[in-house]
C-alpha cells in the first residue's frame, strides 16, 4: 500500500498515512480538525548506469555497431 504525506494548512501537523489507491485522499487534520493538502516529495527512482539516455546507445553518425569494420 502507498504512503501519503499530509500537512495541516491550520497548525502545520504532518504526518503519514497508508491508503489505497482507490481510497479517497484525507481532508480533515487529526490534531486540530483543519484543511489538509497532499505533500508531494521527489521521486524515489534512481537510474543509473549506462543505456538510459538516447545518446548512450547510440552510435556515432554514420556507423553502426554492427557493421561497422573492425579496426586490426
Amino acid at each position: 500500500m502507498p504512503t501519503y504525506s499530509y500537512k495541516c494548512k491550520q497548525c502545520d501537523h504532518a504526518f503519514d498515512a497508508l491508503q489505497s489507491i482507490q481510497d479517497a485522499a484525507l481532508t480533515k487534520c487529526p490534531e486540530c480538525n483543519g484543511d489538509l493538502v497532499k505533500v508531494y516529495g521527489s521521486v524515489g527512482v534512481t537510474f543509473k548506469g549506462s543505456g538510459f539516455y538516447r545518446t548512450d546507445s547510440a552510435a556515432s553518425a554514420g556507423s553502426s555497431p554492427a557493421t561497422a569494420p573492425k579496426a586490426d
